[in-house]
C-alpha cells in the first residue's frame, strides 16, 4: 500500500494536523495525514467556538497566510462576537459560536478536496530514525511508511490518562483510546518530555434547560467574519447564548466531593492552564468570590446539545450534577456527558526551532498540544507553519520564520522555544509587543505577501489584498489633501462636543480626533462622494479610519519593531561556544547552551540572560 516515499507524513487529524496537512499538500508535496479515527477530523474537542481575545487574530493570520480555518468558522459559525469594540482596534478580536459537527464534516471535505493528500486511518506507534534523520512511521499494525518529513500533532493522546473523580481510564479523548508508543520513542532519542493537563465541563440537554431564568447573550447586530476571501459570508441569522451564574450553595456542594477530586488527592500531578481553570480551581483559587459567570453555549443548529462554558471539572460525576442543579435555569438539568480532566505527554518546545523541526532530528517538526499549548487556534497556527516548513525542507529551501513584529504567530512560536512553558500556553494580547502593528484587520497586509512568496496564497487571496491595500491608502491621501471648510467642520464639532476651529484644515487632521468617526465624516458630501465613486465597502472604511486615528501610535511601534529586527539581523552560528565568552554570566552560558538562539534578539529574550550578556555578545559578534 505505501511503495512510495510521502514528502510529509502528518500524525495527528485536529486542527494542528489540519492545517499542516492542507499547507503541506497545497504548495504541491505528497502528503499523507495519519489519524486514529478519519470521523474526527477537525474535532472540537472542548468549546465549541473558535476566536476570541487573541485568539481570532491568530485566525484571521492563519487566514490570511491561506490557512483553511477561518473559512470553515465562517461556514459552520452559527454566533458572530467582535470583542473589546469599547476599547482600540489593537485589542478587537473576532470570536465565532461553531456547529461542532458541521465544523468537523467542513474540515474532512475541505481536506478531501485538497489535491496531494492523501488518507490512513490507524495508530502511528513509532517513528523511523536513520542516525539524526527521520524516515518515516510504524503503525500499530506494523506497516512501515517511508517520509522525507514528519509532523507530529498528537493533541492529548499521547499517553492519555482520563479522569472523573477517583474513576481513570486510558484515553486520548473520552469515548477514544490513548496513543501510545511515540513517547517511548522520542525519549530513547534524547527528548525531554513532561506531563500536562487540560479539562472540559459537563455538556447537557437543552430541553432540560430553563433559558428564561438565564441571561440571553446574542451576537453583534451586524456580523462580520473571519475569511478576507468572498467565498464566506458573515451570518444573516444567529443562535443566542445564555449567562448563568455559580453560588455559594453550588460551591458548597463541590467542595463535599474535593476528597474524591483528583486535582486535590494527589492522583493529578501535572499542571493545567492558568488561564482556564477548572470550578474546583476557580472555587478554591479565589474564596472570596460568591458567585462564577457560567455560559451556555449551543453545540450546533440541529442538536439540543449544550455546552456549560465556565464548569470544566473532573469532580466525580455525581457531584457534579448535584451542584450544577443548583445553578439557575439548571434545577432539572439532565447530562449528555459528564465534564472530566486528561493529562498527557508533551515535550518542552524549547527543544525546536523557530521553524519548529526539532534540533535533535532533522525533518521531524511538532505541532500543537506536544508543544505544550492549549486552544484550537493555537494549534492550527503551529500547524500551519509546520506544514509550510516542512515542504520547505524537502524542497531544500529556506524555512519560513514570522518575527513578533509580523505576527501573533511569531510570537507565538518564539515564546515557545525561547522561554518554553511549564503550563499550558495560550496566547494574550498582552504577549504582543507590538499588538498595535499586529491588528486583526490587518493580517492579510502583513501576512498574504509572504505567503503568496512561498506559493501558499492564492493568486486570488493576493489580488483582493493588494485592492484593500491601494482603496485604504487612497482614502487617506483623500482626507490628507482635501480640506474642509470651518462652517461644515463645525457642524459637526459641535454636535460631539469638540472644539470648533477657525479657518480651513485639512481632513485628516479633523478625523484625528477621538470623538470624530467615520459616520460623522460621512456627513461631509466629498466624502461619500468619494466612497461612492470608489466602491469602498466596510472593512476599506474600517481600514483607512484605523490608519487615521492611530497612525501615529503605528508609527511609534513601527519605529520600535524596526530597532528590534536589526538585532535579529545579527546571527549566531548554530552550535556557538558559549564557554570562550568568560565574560558572560554563569545562568547566561547555561541558558543559551540549551537554547542554542539564532539571533541576538531572540538571545535577548531568554530568561536569564541580562542586557550585560548581550552587550558581551554584541561586542563578541561585531568582532
Amino acid at each position: 500500500m505505501f511503495e512510495k516515499e510521502y514528502d510529509v507524513i502528518v500524525v495527528g487529524a485536529g486542527h494542528a494536523g489540519s492545517e499542516a496537512a492542507a499547507a503541506a499538500a497545497n504548495m504541491g508535496s505528497r502528503t499523507l495525514l495519519v489519524t486514529m479515527n478519519l470521523q474526527n477530523i477537525g474535532q472540537m474537542s472542548c468549546n465549541p467556538a473558535m476566536g476570541g481575545i487573541a485568539k481570532g487574530q491568530i485566525v484571521r493570520e492563519i487566514d490570511a497566510l491561506g490557512g483553511y480555518s477561518g473559512i470553515i468558522s465562517d461556514k459552520t459559525a452559527i454566533q458572530f462576537k467582535m470583542l473589546n469594540k469599547s476599547k482600540g482596534p489593537a485589542m478587537w478580536s473576532p470570536r465565532v459560536q461553531s456547529d461542532r459537527m458541521r465544523f468537523s464534516e467542513t474540515w474532512r471535505l475541505m481536506l478531501e478536496r485538497t489535491p496531494n493528500l492523501d488518507f490512513y486511518q490507524e495508530m502511528v506507534a513509532g517513528l523511523i530514525v536513520d542516525g539524526n534523520k527521520i524516515k518515516g512511521v510504524r503503525t500499530s499494525l506494523g506497516l512501515e511508511i517511508r517520509a522525507k518529513t514528519v509532523v507530529l500533532t498528537n493533541g492529548t493522546f499521547l499517553n492519555g490518562l482520563i479522569h472523573i473523580g477517583e474513576k481513570q481510564f486510558g484515553g486520548g479523548r473520552a469515548g477514544e483510546k490513548a496513543a501510545t508508543g511515540i513517547t517511548k520513542d522520542l525519549v530513547d532519542m534524547g527528548f525531554d518530555s513532561g506531563r500536562m493537563k487540560t479539562g472540559t465541563p459537563p455538556r447537557v440537554d437543552g430541553r432540560s434547560l430553563d433559558f428564561s431564568k438565564m441571561t440571553i447573550q446574542p451576537g453583534d447586530e451586524d456580523p462580520q467574519k473571519f475569511s478576507f476571501l468572498d467565498s464566506t459570508q458573515p451570518l444573516s441569522k444567529q443562535m443566542p447564548c445564555y449567562m448563568s451564574y455559580t453560588s455559594e450553595k453550588v460551591h458548597d456542594l463541590l467542595r463535599e466531593g474535593f476528597d474524591r477530586s483528583p486535582m486535590f488527592n494527589g492522583a493529578i500531578q501535572s499542571v493545567g492552564p492558568r488561564y482556564c481553570p477548572s470550578i474546583e480551581d476557580k472555587i478554591n483559587r479565589f474564596a472570596d468570590k460568591d458567585r462564577h459567570q457560567l455560559f451556555v453555549e449551543p453545540e450546533g443548529w440541529n442538536t439540543v446539545e449544550y455546552y456549560v462554558n465556565g464548569f470544566s471539572t473532573s469532580l466525580p460525576e455525581d457531584v457534579q450534577f448535584r451542584a450544577l442543579k443548583e445553578c439557575d435555569g439548571f434545577e432539572n438539568v439532565k447530562f449528555f456527558r459528564p465534564g472530566y480532566a486528561i493529562e498527557y505527554d508533551y515535550f518542552p518546545p524549547t527543544q525546536l526551532k523557530h521553524s519548529l523541526e526539532t534540533k535533535l532530528v532533522e525533518g521531524l517538526f511538532f505541532a500543537g498540544q506536544i508543544n505544550g499549548t492549549t486552544g484550537y487556534e493555537e494549534a492550527a497556527s503551529q500547524g500551519l507553519m509546520a506544514g509550510i516548513n516542512a515542504h520547505l525542507r524537502v524542497k531544500e529551501k529556506e524555512a519560513f520564520i514570522l518575527s513578533r513584529s509580523e505576527a501573533y504567530i511569531g510570537v507565538l512560536i518564539d515564546d515557545l522555544i525561547t522561554k518554553g512553558t511549564e503550563e499550558p500556553y495560550r496566547m494574550f494580547t498582552s504577549r504582543a509587543e507590538y499588538r498595535t502593528l499586529l491588528r486583526q484587520d490587518n493580517a492579510d497586509f502583513r501576512l498574504t505577501p509572504k505567503s503568496h512568496a512561498i506559493g501558499l496564497a492564492s493568486d486570488e487571496r493576493m489580488q483582493k489584498m493588494e485592492d484593500k491595500k491601494n482603496k485604504s491608502e487612497a482614502f487617506v491621501r483623500f482626507f490628507k489633501e482635501t480640506s474642509v471648510e470651518p462652517e461644515l467642520a463645525n457642524e459637526i464639532l459641535l454636535a460631539k462636543d469638540s472644539s470648533p476651529v477657525h479657518q480651513s484644515d485639512k481632513m485628516f487632521k479633523m478625523f484625528s480626533r477621538p470623538e470624530i468617526t467615520m459616520e460623522d465624516m460621512r456627513k461631509i458630501d466629498a466624502v461619500e462622494q468619494f466612497i461612492d465613486a470608489n466602491s469602498l465597502d466596510t472593512e476599506v472604511l474600517q481600514q483607512a479610519e484605523i490608519q487615521v486615528k492611530y497612525s501615529g501610535y503605528i508609527e511609534k511601534e513601527k519605529n520600535n519593531a524596526d530597532k528590534l529586527n536589526r538585532l535579529e539581523g545579527i546571527k549566531i552560528p548554530e552550535s556557538f561556544d558559549y564557554s570562550k565568552l568568560k565574560s558572560l554570566s554563569f545562568e547566561a552560558r547555561e541558558k543559551l547552551k540549551a537554547i542554542q538562539p539564532a539571533t541576538v534578539s531572540q538571545a535577548s529574550r531568554i530568561s536569564g540572560v541580562s542586557p550585560n550578556d548581550i552587550s558581551v555578545l554584541l561586542v563578541y559578534m561585531g568582532r
